[in-house]
């Protein structure tokens, strides 16, 4: 669809908050339906429903005004589909911005089936005790309920005859859920179509269910493990206890030594590239850092245990971490077996921030265990080389990017209240992706909730949720056409 963008007024978005507001109920059907569609990527056995799912995505797509259509991978097909008010620039010569929105409509397998509270493909609304309406089914929350807030802010700015002044691209894979494996190879393939000026991602989540936020950090990741080997084979500890070397104790001396008394990783050079926060976000973590505690109480927990002087919210979404994920040796079976064992291991995860060389981390860690180990010890690291282990860099965006201090204004005034820039403790690959492939930086908004249990029994997502995600949608892509 190509037509002459004006510039939008206030009214303008009012009608569509409106239209938004009085077809709340309308939407809620739409995605009932979308929600029906067993669309399990894992499974062989779903591979229709995939596509099911793809095809009902295009339609949607296509009855608004995109040019819509499935694109066949390896595995499931992806839906890419344009909105284009004009080619490049408007009648003053102005750029006309193009933005990529991202989201998956493939969703986790539902087991335990026995743990549902109803059928995880047939959606239910449920009022809570507090008088909130959740909709429950598998990927309520996870993608489809906050891909569909996009899709329904469109409509109501169309519905409403809103004139959009940006170009829009919309991808949608169907194997987020199993790793992405089509992904990489896809962007590459049809990078001039899809690297635009910002990618708009919702696959996130709120502060609370009255704060909004962006997520602007999230850590990298690094892993290795490692294979202590001493005697040949397992010996008695009568014969041998004393004399000969226990691999155990060796690596269990090792992994202690990786942090000193107050938290902080002692492999030389580990911090560099680990930049200290903006004044503005250690005021506005430090405000939020009360309710962060339950993050720990939430498992039973009580003291943080990572590097001392740093806040909760500062340990899990700005600082490295080194962590040993499981060790094993010897015997542990039922019973006793008094053995020296022949070997020891352990798995080891890194989360990278700032801009920490993920191969120099993993040299680092290579270099501070070989220094430590026995004469009459050897060691494997399994990691192929030290660029390898399934490693990724950490991503931040800097708030001064344009995009997401518009983004912010617009869910100010939808919320009232200023959004909070989150880190994330873990990775989110289609980012690192539209970075590295597509050189897009990308502006994560979500409306997901702490409690939605995606990849759970009984996922769902909040009616309010999705109602505020659409109206926000609307007033972020009026904010970054204006």
């Amino acid at each position: 669809m190509t037509s002459t963008p004006k510039t939008p007024t206030a009214d303008n978005l009012n009608q569509v908050l409106t239209n938004i507001d009085e077809n709340l109920q309308t939407s809620i059907s739409r995605l009932m339906a979308f929600l029906k569609i067993p669309s399990i990527s894992t499974d062989p056995a779903y591979k229709h429903d995939c596509r099911t799912a793809a095809q009902w995505l295009v339609d949607q797509l296509n009855d608004l005004g995109f040019n819509a259509s499935l694109r066949d991978t390896p595995g499931h097909p992806m839906v890419v589909a344009h909105y284009i008010v004009n080619d490049s620039t408007n009648a003053s010569g102005q750029h006309v911005p193009h933005i990529l929105f991202y989201g998956h409509y493939d969703v986790q397998p539902p087991e335990p089936l026995e743990e549902w509270n109803s059928p995880p493909f047939e959606p239910v609304i449920k009022t809570g005790k507090d008088g909130n309406e959740r909709i429950f089914a598998r990927g309520a929350s996870d993608d489809k309920g906050q891909l569909l807030t996009f899709i329904e802010a469109v409509r109501a700015m169309i519905n409403a005859s809103f004139t959009l002044s940006l170009n829009m691209t919309l991808l949608f894979e169907g194997e987020e859920e199993s790793g992405s494996p089509s992904l990489d190879a896809f962007l590459a393939e049809n990078t001039n179509e899809l690297s635009h000026d910002v990618a708009l991602v919702c696959d996130t989540g709120m502060w609370d269910a009255q704060t909004p936020a962006i997520t602007t950090r999230l850590r990298g990741m690094v892993h290795e493990e490692i294979t202590i080997s001493g005697p040949d084979i397992d010996l008695h500890s009568g014969l041998y206890g004393g004399a000969a070397i226990n691999p155990i104790r060796v690596l269990t001396k090792i992994l202690g030594d990786l942090h000193d008394h107050n938290g902080k990783v002692t492999i030389e050079g580990f911090y560099d590239g680990v930049n200290e926060l903006p004044d503005e976000t250690i005021a506005q973590w430090k405000k939020l850092d009360k309710a962060a505690h339950e993050l720990l109480s939430d498992v039973g927990l009580e003291e943080p245990a990572g590097e001392t002087g740093r806040t909760i919210l500062e340990q899990v979404w700005s600082r490295p971490t080194l962590d040993v994920n499981g060790i094993w040796g010897g015997y542990i079976g039922a019973g006793t077996k008094t053995v020296i064992p022949a070997k020891a291991s352990a798995k080891i995860s890194f989360r990278l921030v700032g801009t920490q060389d993920p191969a120099k981390v993993l040299r680092g860690f290579r270099d501070f265990v070989s220094q430590r180990l026995p004469s009459d010890c050897t060691i494997i690291f399994h990691s192929d080389d030290p660029a390898s282990g399934g490693a990724s860099p950490a991503l931040e965006i800097s708030q001064d990017n344009s995009s997401l201090r518009q983004a912010a204004q617009a869910l100010e005034d939808e919320f009232g209240k200023k959004p909070v820039m989150m880190g994330c403790g873990g990775s989110i690959p289609i980012v690192g992706a539209f970075k590295d492939v597509l050189g897009m930086d990308s502006i994560l908004v979500g409306f997901a909730l702490s409690d939605d249990a995606i990849h759970s029994p009984n996922e769902k997502y909040d009616v309010n949720s999705f109602h505020k995600g659409i109206r926000s949608w609307a007033r972020i892509i009026a904010a970054l056409g204006a």
